[in-house]
């Protein structure tokens, strides 16, 4: 075994400990696939990243990505903790103006704003679900079918199944079934629109008290409140998930229900303020955007 350089960085928040955690093993040549899911379970956090030296032409490092129930091909706050991490190390890009990481899914953009790192959304498959599935899900979620105003199966690389509901307000008071949605095997991301100002019911007050509480002076309200489930892998709520979130905004800004730049809320129900930050480019690109801040940095025996 071998002590190698740790980070164990928030994502998507300015504020540590109000994020999504991401522990990343810098300098994970000689780790093989057995030790890398033993250490994923180990930490016991939604994803854990190891860090090696690119195989593909342009890339400035490789990211290979486990949660603690197998490998993802790509995910988003591991892709923005991961590059905050290089970064604080040392990390030189080839390009000025941006990072090139190589993961499963193949190469990922990210771009600097500043302080902020934003990863350029991979080409989303999106098809509408099944009734039958829909309704099984539904269940699960404690809600009925013809609460949810829209919904599609979206897949960036990772799969979920997304759901638009009605406001924030339902989307706060969701009491999943994680028994259920861990047999069911779908991933479930769920959605619902907040007006800027609106306080006019409890949990929506309660949820723009907390986030200002946690947020930076510079933050802007959010659009859109959002919670992730994702039993099937051990996780039965995400604090704050990129890939999900640059699907739904492929997603809502297309079928036009979200404006091409934008702000969302997750992880108020677990405690977190993490704040998503979303802009579709005159390309069309979908750039999805975060803070990053090291709360534990160190040496692990891997």
């Amino acid at each position: 075994m071998t002590s190698r350089s740790f980070k164990q960085v928030d994502v998507f928040t300015a504020t540590p400990y109000f994020g999504n955690p991401l522990a990343v093993v810098l300098e994970a040549e000689g780790i093989d696939d057995e030790a890398m899911q033993r250490f994923a379970r180990w930490t016991n956090l939604s994803e854990t990243t190891f860090l090696l030296p690119p195989t593909a032409p342009g890339a400035d490092y490789r990211v290979r990505i486990f949660t603690p129930g197998g490998e993802l091909p790509f995910a988003g706050h591991p892709t923005l903790g991961s590059c905050h991490a290089w970064l604080q190390a040392g990390g030189r890009p080839k390009m000025a103006d941006c990072i090139v990481q190589q993961s499963a899914v193949g190469l990922v953009t990210i771009r600097r704003d500043g302080e902020r790192l934003a990863f350029a959304a991979p080409p989303l498959r999106r098809i509408a679900p099944s009734p039958t599935m829909l309704a099984k899900v539904a269940a699960a979620l404690g809600l009925k079918a013809s609460q949810v105003a829209a919904a599609q199966l979206l897949d960036n690389g990772p799969a979920w199944l997304g759901l638009l509901l009605a406001d924030a307000d339902t989307v706060l008071a969701l009491k999943p079934d994680h028994r259920m949605l861990r047999e069911l095997g779908q991933k479930v991301g769920v959605a619902g629109l907040l007006p800027r100002e609106d306080v006019s019911s409890p949990l929506i007050a309660r949820s723009n008290r907390e986030s200002r509480a946690f947020a930076s002076s510079k933050e802007v309200a959010a659009s859109v409140e959002v919670r992730t489930f994702a039993a099937p892998i051990g996780v039965e709520e995400d604090p704050v998930t990129g890939s999900f979130n640059a699907s739904l905004a492929q997603w809502l800004i297309a079928d036009g229900h979200l404006p091409e730049r934008y702000v969302a809320a997750q992880g108020q129900t677990l405690g977190r303020a993490g704040r998503v930050h979303i802009e579709r480019d005159s390309d069309g690109q979908v750039w999805v955007g975060g803070d990053s801040v090291t709360c534990v940095d160190g040496r692990v025996t891997l």
